[in-house]
């Protein structure tokens, strides 16, 4: 089973993988205020929650991860570069996480995020920020390089198969999926862009400070939940 959820409030696309076996399964990106969403689908299939895997720490909501652990126990999983200590797994590059048959491969992309990556199960790319629909993540803060970015997407992602399916981690305008081949040929920053280029459409977004981010980093860090007090 494959399931794609949406969030209305920020756009977030979230997606939960299972295996079909072994009724194992995964989260990826999950936010907050939908855990009923998802946790309705898992109780309803079955599913034992392994993971909640993040492409990196959100600047625009608050995961669902912590809160996760603590009604399934499922293990929360975010990049070493993320600096989110409390997480179970510190993920690394060409990682691999295994739920029943079914296996993700860590695949860094950093560039939106020092510590942003990727997630390859089957033929479906889950691109977080680092690759969206007809874009990608802007790279003004939380120690972005668009340099940085434009290797990891033109190096690591779209020398994938064509037909491999990207799932972003937002879209803004009601598209749901998209392809490497599709991505190459149509991307407005990266399509047909030189280096150079690209980094100059990134360094003129002017784009508004995320209205959350002062909030969603802090908690993300802490994989959604706050320390416990003392005494």
């Amino acid at each position: 089973m494959f399931k794609q959820f949406y969030d209305q409030t920020s756009s977030t696309l979230t997606y939960l993988l299972t295996d079909s076996d072994s009724k194992k399964a995964v989260l990826i990106d999950p936010v907050t205020e939908n855990i009923e969403q998802y946790l309705y689908v898992i109780k309803a299939n079955q599913f034992e929650l392994l993971y909640s895997l993040e492409t990196h720490v959100h600047a625009d909501h608050i995961t669902a991860g912590g809160r996760l652990k603590n009604i399934t126990n499922a293990k929360t999983a975010v990049s070493k570069d993320c600096g989110a200590d409390t997480a179970d797994i510190q993920l690394k590059d060409n990682d691999v996480i295994s739920f029943g048959n079914e296996t993700i491969k860590v695949i860094a992309t950093p560039g939106h995020t020092a510590g942003s990556v990727s997630f390859l199960w089957k033929d479906r790319l889950f691109t977080g920020d680092s690759l969206m629909i007809n874009g990608c993540g802007r790279t003004d803060f939380q120690s972005g390089d668009a340099g940085q970015l434009y290797e990891c997407i033109t190096t690591r992602l779209f020398t994938l198969p064509d037909e491999t399916l990207v799932f972003p981690g937002h879209d803004y305008n009601g598209r749901r999926v998209s392809s490497i081949a599709q991505e190459k040929l149509t991307n407005q920053r990266l399509a047909n862009k030189t280096k150079d280029e690209f980094i100059s459409i990134m360094n003129h977004l002017n784009l508004p400070k995320p209205h959350l981010m002062d909030i969603a980093v802090p908690a993300n860090r802490k994989c959604g939940v706050p320390e416990p007090q003392q005494g």
